[in-house]
């Protein structure tokens, strides 16, 4: 592969990862380029000893009975379990955090009280004459209950937060759900083998368990996060390699969970950590954001002397190491690479997990994050960082040039606030045209379809040129960031009508909205959206598109974005198309269901005219 990415940083460091003879993700992917047909349509099954099965013409069912069509259902409701999974977790390691900081007993504080107090009284927790974190400790035990709601009991949070049409739906077809852990045990017993073998059957529990996990788990985090971080908001932030600066100790944070690396950042203010990395003979200590864990930092903290951005999303972390100038990785929860241990022998950087969810070969350092200990954790990771400098002082490193702009922390409170207050200046605008609709773009990146993040960028540029505000999350979201995209210079993509509404707003076409835990949020933008224009969400002009989506958290956030109603682009092609009963469900018949559909299209200009159709639909359809 000769440019394996669509950025020129990485095309330099892929060169250098190959001449220092590192195996890396894109060429690894191409020696799996000989992939089993069977498996990429969804058709094949090993859960049981009589398999692997397979279907075929001459062998329609498994051995058990099964069909093709609730096969490759069942094997995706495999990985939205897992999925669901993740963002529990980290909704859960959220909760405890806000509980154990409601309790003094972490450095954190409540950064936002107001936002906590909005939240604590939708959830009709009592708030006037109290304490803030009496209030919190309420909040968390309010989530944590819920969260863990029998399945059979409507979550409250779900009740709360989701809006009447939508409930009213979900009711009729028997997919309000309970509480998500719940969810998550009811759908791993389901598709078991000889279980749940009906495909549609299996694709209602799918959208079940999808609301819980963007109305309870992921709304749930991100409020906690922002009560305790500090809600985004639009700043100036600086993304790509660029921003490691070798002559100081850099600890590199790298996954979804932002606790270490928010306690870090504020450890990494004394003084006392400074001098200490000074004698060591480094110019001072900073704090290094990667994927993730970067993303929701970069949302909350300006760039200073001690953050220093974003360098990119998940496969670019192979040469954030090769730079050889990071001194600590720490890896909390999700996508931290198996083959890192190999790049920490030859780069001497320190790999440390911070999740008890994270081991690999080769990886002896475990500083699991657990919030009354945090304050002793981060302590460890920077006598760490220090001693790994000491021992890459000297040595050379090969730190790329190039660092980029990125306007970043659109939060929906701080969209409000650039719209004055309020939504109607977007309403009015999408009304008159200017802003003919939104989408947003919620995506991972992969290889599968192209070179890293060409997809990403192609389609976001096709949306802006079509007056088509774009909202980014995800490791999306740090590709068009790195393209710049979320520069206020890209306002100049933009169609004549659209331009004319940014440049007197001063925003960019893309507002960088987060990370894929955002869902959540995004989901409360679009139903107030919704509320604001009097319509059921199928019936507005936005849309959703996950060009270069990967993995199992991915699947999970386009089942509920199916389940809310909205039109939702993907690609790569999901692993179900050797079953065309389920595929004509998802692509066509949903519409009738949920209002909801799944467009699945590979060219991204394309699928860009078709994201464009939708909405001038939809324009029609309002009377707009």
């Amino acid at each position: 592969m000769e440019n394996p990415s669509y950025h020129e940083t990485i095309n330099e460091m892929y060169k250098k990862v190959k001449e220092d003879g590192l195996t890396n993700v894109a060429d690894r992917y191409e020696s799996q380029s000989n992939k089993c047909t069977f498996c990429s349509q969804g058709i094949s099954c090993q859960l049981c000893s009589m398999g692997p099965c397979r279907i075929t013409e001459m062998a329609p069912n498994g051995a058990c009975g099964i069909d093709a069509d609730s096969m490759a259902m069942r094997n995706m409701l495999h990985k939205n379990i897992l999925g669901t999974s993740a963002y529990a977790y980290h909704a859960v390691e959220a909760v405890k955090t806000l509980k154990a900081t409601a309790e003094g007993k972490t450095p954190f504080k409540i950064s936002a009280p107001d936002k906590l107090l909005t939240f604590a009284q939708a959830l009709g927790i009592e708030t006037d004459n109290r304490d803030i974190n009496e209030i919190a400790g309420n909040v968390a035990d309010f989530v944590l209950e819920d969260l863990n709601r029998d399945a059979d009991e409507p979550s409250k949070l779900v009740e709360i937060f989701a809006p009447e049409q939508r409930k009213k739906i979900w009711r009729e077809l028997g997919i309000f759900p309970g509480g998500v852990i719940h969810e998550i045990m009811s759908n791993a017993a389901s598709s078991m083998t000889n279980v749940d073998t009906n495909y549609v059957s299996l694709a209602l529990k799918s959208m079940r368990m999808g609301i819980a996990t963007s109305l309870a788990a992921q709304l749930s985090l991100e409020v906690i996060q922002d009560s305790l971080f500090g809600i985004p908001k639009p700043h100036i932030g600086s993304v790509d390699l660029g921003i490691i600066e070798p002559e100081y100790v850099n600890i590199a944070v790298n996954g979804h969970e932002p606790f270490v690396g928010a306690a870090l950042i504020e450890f990494a203010r004394n003084e006392e950590v400074q001098k200490k990395a000074r004698e060591a003979g480094a110019k001072g200590l900073k704090i290094v954001g990667s994927i993730e864990t970067g993303q929701e930092l970069l949302q909350r903290y300006a760039v200073d002397d001690v953050f220093v951005g974003l360098t990119g999303n998940w496969i670019t972390q192979e040469y954030v190491l090769a730079t050889g100038a990071i001194d600590v990785f720490a890896m909390d929860m999700n996508c931290s690479l198996p083959n890192l241990a190999d790049y920490q022998e030859k780069y001497g950087v320190k790999l440390v997990s911070v999740s008890k969810l994270v081991r690999m070969r080769g990886v002896d350092e475990a500083i699991d994050y657990k919030p009354e200990l945090v304050e002793e954790q981060v302590k460890q990771l920077v006598d760490l960082a220090i001693e790994s400098f000491k021992n890459r002082k000297g040595k050379p490193t090969n730190v790329p040039k190039r660092k980029q702009v990125a306007v970043v922390g659109f939060s929906i409170e701080s969209i409000l606030e650039a719209l004055g207050g309020s939504l109607d200046p977007l309403l009015e605008g999408i009304k008159a045209g200017a802003i003919k609709g939104v989408v947003a773009l919620v995506s991972c990146s992969t290889l599968k379809n192209g070179p890293q993040d060409e997809k990403t960028v192609i389609i976001a540029k096709e949306l802006i040129r079509k007056d088509i505000l774009v909202l980014s999350m995800g490791c999306g979201n740090a590709a068009l960031q790195v393209a710049g995209l979320t520069s206020l210079d890209a306002q100049e993509f933009a169609g004549e009508n659209l331009k004319a509404v940014i440049k007197a707003l001063n925003i960019p076409p893309v507002l960088s909205f987060g990370t894929c835990t955002d869902t959540g949020r995004l989901a409360q933008l679009v139903i107030a959206i919704a509320d604001a224009l009097g319509v059921d969400v199928p019936q507005l002009p936005i849309a959703i598109t996950a060009p270069e989506y990967m993995e199992q958290k991915a699947t999970i956030d386009a089942i509920f974005a199916l389940a809310l109603g909205v039109y939702t682009h993907v690609d790569p092609l999901p692993p179900i198309g050797g079953a065309h009963g389920l595929v004509k469900l998802l692509t066509e018949d949903i519409e009738n269901i949920t209002g909801g559909k799944l467009l699945v299209e590979s060219d991204a200009a394309r699928a860009a005219d078709k994201l464009e159709e939708h909405i001038v639909k939809k324009r029609k359809e309002l009377g707009i």
